[in-house]
């Protein structure tokens, strides 16, 4: 435990709070003594545990559970293919601990730092059509409920729970463990091109349904999108990976280091910005190796960016973006940060951004020297107007008598709530916001 007095702050320096006090619990009986003593004194209690979410949804303003030190496998079913993990696993951590069985996440995001309960329960998704988000390879979990007993939610242990609590935004319960459906460990055949950006938006509703895992990015103020088209291949085909220098100097040196030094001039010479974005796309080249699954989908990023991501009905991706470059030449902006286009399969869980609907998403980025309210807030009337769905985890202004009507089962998450945690134990701000009261 430490005092309170010292200030914690995301990742991305956009949000920060001063916890009354701060508690690293390392096992479960200590979060529950924690959840428990916080309720006698009436604070709330909040789990963290990276810090990559860029809206407020891990502020804790009275007790704060750092859960990096819950970590670890736990267990594994090799018959079923499903691993359990205490919460504050990292996600870079999994190949190290999966290797031994022969097993791997399904799909992944472009970043791992994050601890594998804030992924599941914020909405990370990585791409692929007919692939679904973390949240979608839950099948079990165990939440410290508000007066500090354990639930287990499972198909065969208050199943009824699940499609709520496989993607809960930490507003039902601090979240201990989680089983997680594998697959047999794999290897991805990955080709990166630069594209006519037209071209790419006419292609991509065809290239996300016959794609493993597609997804493209556009730098703003150009015509090229540079696209990303990884296919699954079983380990035994072999890989061809990137060589050592020739994978540091592309996604060390100038994805981060010289792009740190871009992005920073941009912010004090925006009039810059267009150039270097044509330059940034034709300098992006085809790439084409093999490897193992995690080395593929995810990507080294150190330069601090703002970010609000919106899923939309997947046909209406082209337009929407189209619409974004409109908006971005009518106003005069100078955007060094490209836009990400992603897509995943529907699913079935409550509030999880691709619930009942095959779904694309818009991501847009600020450097994080740079004021994003402008920009994110007319790109989010762009994304309203598409039925879009702000990503729990990101950037975005929406509140629960908005976020009712986009989520069939908005109410009936509320219920489940109203269960668990009728005093509002784990609430804070931004789920008073997005959730109500």
């Amino acid at each position: 435990m430490t005092a309170s007095g010292a200030v914690w702050r995301n990742w991305a320096r956009n949000e920060a709070v001063t916890p009354v006090r701060v508690e690293r619990p390392s096992s479960v009986a200590a979060v529950q003594r924690a959840v428990v003593a916080a309720g006698k004194v009436g604070l709330r209690v909040k789990a963290v545990g990276s810090g990559h979410s860029f809206s407020g949804i891990a502020l804790a303003p009275g007790v704060q559970l750092d859960l990096l030190d819950l970590a670890g496998l736990i267990g594994v079913d090799t018959v079923a293919g499903q691993v359990t993990l205490a919460a504050g696993t990292r996600l870079f951590e999994l190949p190290r601990l999966l290797r031994p069985y022969g097993l791997a996440l399904p799909n992944l995001g472009d970043v791992d730092r994050q601890t594998i309960s804030g992924a599941t329960s914020t909405g990370t998704h990585g791409t692929g059509g007919r692939f679904g988000g973390l949240a979608t390879q839950v099948v079990a979990l165990t939440l410290v409920t508000g007066d500090g007993t354990l639930l287990r939610v499972s198909a065969t242990e208050n199943a009824e729970l699940l499609p709520a609590a496989r993607l809960g935004l930490g507003a039902l319960g601090i979240m201990v463990d989680v089983t997680l459906q594998c697959v047999p460990a794999f290897l991805l055949h990955a080709v990166e091109a630069a594209e006519p950006l037209e071209e790419v938006l006419e292609g991509y509703l065809d290239r996300t349904e016959r794609s493993d895992h597609f997804e493209f990015f556009w730098f703003p103020h150009t015509e090229t999108a540079l696209t990303k088209t990884n296919t699954r291949q079983p380990l035994e085909s072999g890989r061809s990976p990137l060589g050592r220098v020739s994978r540091w100097v592309d996604d060390e040196l100038l994805a981060n280091g010289v792009y740190r030094g871009i992005c920073g001039l941009g912010a004090a010479l925006p009039a810059t910005v267009p150039g270097f974005n044509r330059l940034a796309s034709r300098r992006s080249g085809k790439r084409e190796f093999t490897d193992v699954s995690h080395r593929v989908f995810v990507t080294n990023r150190t330069v601090r960016f703002r970010e609000m991501e919106y899923a939309l009905p997947r046909a209406v991706v082209p337009d929407a973006l189209r619409e974004v470059r409109a908006l971005i030449e009518a106003r005069g902006w100078r955007i060094s940060f490209p836009i990400e286009v992603r897509s995943a399969a529907a699913d079935d869980v409550w509030l999880s951004t691709a619930t009942g609907r095959d779904t694309g998403y818009i991501a847009v980025h600020r450097y994080y020297r740079e004021d994003p309210a402008a920009y994110f807030q007319a790109v989010e009337a762009i994304m309203r107007a598409h039925g879009g769905r702000p990503h729990w985890g990101k950037m975005h202004d929406r509140d629960a008598a908005s976020l009712r009507s986009d989520y069939p089962h908005f109410d009936d998450f509320l219920s489940v709530r109203d269960r668990l945690d009728p005093e509002r134990r784990f609430n804070n701000s931004y789920l008073e916001r997005v959730l109500g009261r």
